[in-house]
């Protein structure tokens, strides 16, 4: 029955997907635990030019003998896979670089352009990154979670329990690997799912992934709507290079601060904090113009003439249209 659920999963997601994304051959990516496993299992069953990737990270020791043999127990469920092997580097720590490398190495193995990338992602899993994203304070964008789709990456699963995929790996007489990094409390994720979410379901007698996963739908909807309305308003803002800030400064400020996150975005700034989004807040809101806040990248905010300007550190504090000054030119004293 479980594995009935989860192939019925796969084929109600990917009946969703656009025509062009629906007729390219899907890859799975496959960790060899029972989640992939099973949504491996599936997508075969649904779809017969089907193939996995296996991605090896390189982090413990034998990572490439249990890679293959992932991919042997693929073959035997009647999926191609292929091992690609990743160098796990960069910030972030352990966790955030390996996601990068990761997603890196799928994109770049979908076998056509237009392949989704199936993720074995369950309603535990939901639960989890909603509460990561309430610890840290990261806003409604994060406690949204992840969405089903989201090109090029497709979770059939968040519906499903992670004990579904379990006894779908069962059904089909497979011994799914247990990643020992999924039980090593250096991880944050792995303490949310072995004390934090259990502590919950205790006290609150029940029902609490379902809730969070809940949460996350329903704040989905409401920051997509807020999403929509910031993208009008910041069309409305643009002016030149620039954002007018008389536009910006008349609108409710949940709608300018997206809008903002949205357009600094775009120039190259990236790891915003919400420190940095308010000061950009009240340069708007402000009635004359500033010199510039700081940005991350080496980048200053800066307004001038009315209008919002993102430059290099050093540039002049009257904006892009002020002339940089003459090293030869005598200063003028008034």
């Amino acid at each position: 029955m479980s594995l009935r659920a989860v192939t019925r999963a796969v084929r109600d997601a990917l009946g969703t997907l656009p025509p062009t994304v629906r007729a390219a051959p899907p890859l799975v990516a496959c960790s060899g635990g029972a989640d992939s496993v099973a949504l491996a299992a599936a997508v075969r069953a649904v779809r017969n030019d089907a193939r996995a990737a296996v991605v090896d990270h390189g982090l413990q020791d034998g990572s490439a003998a249990q890679a293959a043999a992932t991919v042997e127990r693929l073959a035997g469920l009647g999926v191609p896979a292929e091992v690609h092997a990743v160098r796990v580097e960069g910030s972030g720590g352990l966790e955030a670089a390996a996601r990068r490398a990761r997603y890196a190495a799928l994109e770049s193995a979908r076998p056509h352009p237009d392949s989704p990338v199936l993720l074995g992602h369950t309603l535990d899993d939901q639960a989890e990154t909603v509460l990561l994203g309430l610890g840290r304070g990261s806003g409604a964008r994060s406690l949204a979670g992840m969405r089903v789709w989201q090109e090029p990456w497709l979770r059939p699963l968040l519906r499903l329990r992670r004990a579904d995929t379990v006894a779908a790996c069962a059904e089909l007489g497979v011994e799914p690997w247990s990643d020992p990094h999924n039980s090593d409390p250096r991880f944050t994720r792995v303490r949310l799912r072995h004390e934090v979410l259990p502590l919950l379901e205790d006290v609150l007698a029940g029902g609490v992934a379902e809730a969070l996963a809940r949460t996350a739908d329903q704040l989905r909807e409401d920051t997509d709507l807020l999403d929509a309305l910031a993208a009008d308003l910041l069309a409305t803002a643009r002016a030149g290079d620039g954002l007018d800030c008389a536009v910006l400064a008349a609108a409710a400020p949940a709608l300018r601060r997206r809008a903002l996150r949205t357009w600094l975005g775009e120039r190259g700034v990236t790891r915003l904090t919400a420190e940095h989004l308010l000061a950009a807040d009240r340069l708007v809101t402000r009635q004359r113009d500033a010199s510039g806040v700081a940005l991350p990248g080496g980048c200053e905010l800066h307004r001038a003439h009315g209008r919002l300007h993102v430059l290099p550190i050093g540039w002049p504090a009257g904006g892009p249209t002020a002339p940089r000054p003459r090293r030869d030119s005598p200063r003028v004293r008034r």
